[in-house]
C-alpha cells in the first residue's frame, strides 16, 4: 500500500481513502494476504492442539480467550508461548530476506545466504563459550554481529555503487569465513557449551517463550515506523538508477537504510531462535510469486515466513516424537532444493538471454 493520488490507478490496484489521505492497494496482493492470514490461523490452532496429549480445539481457543480450561497449563504455558516465538521469528526473518533481495535485486540474497547470520551466530556463540547465555543478553549481541557482518559486506562490495552479483559473492565468502570462526569457537569451549551452542546453531524453538518473545515483540513494535517506511521506499529501489535519481530518490541512503533495518530484524530473530535457516530466502519469493507483484509485497513475505517457521515446527516436533527435531532442519529440507533450483535457473536464463 502506498500514497498516491487518487487519480492515478495503475491496472490491478484500488484506492483506500483514510481522510484526506489517499493510498493505493493491490487487490491481489490484499487476497493473498488474507488467505495467507486464515492459514496462519488455521495452522496455529493445529499447533496448539497437537503434540504429546492432543487438546481440543474449543479448549485451545478457550485459552487463547483468557477464559479458564484444563488445559491452560498445556496450550498456555507450553506451546502458545513457544509458537509466538516461531511467528514473530518467521515474520521478521520474511521481511528481512524481502528488503535485502530488494536492494540486491536477487532472490539468492538472504541474511542466511550473504553472512548476515553467520555474523550474528559467531558474537552469539562466543559470548556463549564464554558463560553469557542470558535470554536478554544474546539478542543484542546477535544484532551487533549481525550489523558488523553487514557492514563488512557493504564495505567491501562498494565500488562506486552497489552491484548486486558482486554483493552476494562477497557476502557468501563472509558467511563461509564467518562460519569457520563460529566452529573454531564452539572447539575452544565446554564440551557442554559446544552443544547447546550446536543446538542453537541449527535453529530451534525447542525451550523458547516469554523471555524470547518479549523483546522480540517490543523491537518489532518499534520498528513499526521503519516498516511502513520501507514498505514504500522500495517501490524506489526497484526502479533503475538513472530513473530514481532523475525523481530525487537518494537510492544510497534509501538501500542503506533497507539493508540496515533489514539487518536488525534477522539480527534479532537470530537472537531469540538461532539460525533458522532458508525461511529469507524462501518466504519473499514465495510471496512475490503469489502477489504478482513488482515488488516483494513484505506483509505478504512476513506472512508467509510465520507460516513456514509455525508449520515447520510443527512436524519437527511430531514426525519423529517424542524426538524433537530443531526448526532448521526442516526449513533446511526444503529451502537447500529451492536454492538450487534458484541457482540453476537463474544460469539457464543467462544462457537463454545470451544465446
Amino acid at each position: 500500500m502506498t500514497l498516491a493520488s487518487p487519480r492515478i490507478r495503475p491496472a490491478g490496484y484500488g484506492v483506500v481513502r483514510l481522510g484526506r489521505a489517499a493510498f493505493l492497494l493491490h487487490r491481489r496482493a490484499a487476497l493473498v494476504a488474507l488467505g495467507l492470514g486464515v492459514l496462519l490461523a488455521a495452522s496455529c490452532l493445529a499447533y496448539l492442539c497437537t503434540g504429546e496429549s492432543y487438546v481440543r480445539p474449543a479448549e485451545a481457543l478457550k485459552v487463547v480467550l483468557g477464559q479458564p480450561s484444563p488445559d491452560e497449563l498445556v496450550v498456555g504455558t507450553l506451546r502458545a508461548p513457544r509458537m509466538v516465538v516461531g511467528l514473530l521469528v518467521g515474520a521478521a526473518f520474511g521481511v528481512a530476506g524481502g528488503l535485502i533481495q530488494t536492494v540486491a535485486r536477487n532472490p539468492l540474497a538472504s541474511p542466511d545466504i550473504i553472512g548476515v547470520s553467520q555474523g550474528a551466530s559467531a558474537l552469539t556463540v562466543g559470548a556463549m563459550t564464554f558463560g553469557i547465555t542470558s535470554p536478554a543478553v544474546l539478542p543484542g549481541l546477535s544484532v551487533t554481529g549481525g550489523i558488523a557482518a553487514a557492514a563488512l559486506v557493504y564495505v567491501f562490495a562498494w565500488r562506486g555503487g552497489l552491484h548486486a552479483a558482486r554483493f552476494v559473492l562477497i557476502g557468501i565468502g563472509c558467511a563461509i569465513a564467518l562460519r569457520s570462526v563460529t566452529t573454531l569457537l564452539m572447539t575452544k569451549g565446554d564440551y557442554l557449551v559446544a552443544q547447546q551452542a550446536q543446538i542453537w546453531m541449527t535453529g530451534s524453538l525447542n525451550g523458547r517463550g516469554r523471555p524470547e518473545a518479549g523483546p522480540l515483540a517490543l523491537t518489532l513494535l518499534a520498528l513499526l515506523p521503519c516498516l511502513l517506511w520501507a514498505a514504500r521506499a522500495q517501490r524506489s529501489v526497484t526502479l533503475d538508477d538513472d530513473t530514481a535519481t532523475a525523481l530525487g530518490v537518494r537510492l544510497g541512503r534509501v538501500r542503506l537504510g533497507l539493508v540496515l533495518l533489514g539487518v536488525v530484524l534477522a539480527s534479532v530473530a537470530t537472537g531469540a531462535a538461532g539460525p533458522v535457516d532458508f525461511v529469507a530466502l524462501l518466504a519473499p519469493q514465495i510471496a512475490r510469486r503469489l502477489t504478482r507483484t513488482a515488488q516483494i509485497p513484505l506483509l505478504c513475505s512476513a506472512l508467509t515466513g510465520a507460516l513456514t517457521v509455525v508449520l515447520a515446527d510443527l512436524l519437527a516436533r511430531r514426525v519423529f516424537s517424542p524426538t524433537e527435531l530443531p526448526v532448521g532442519v526442516l526449513t533446511a529440507a526444503v529451502g537447500a532444493p529451492y536454492l538450487i533450483w534458484l541457482i540453476v535457473r537463474s544460469r539457464s536464463v543467462r544462457n537463454g538471454g545470451t544465446s
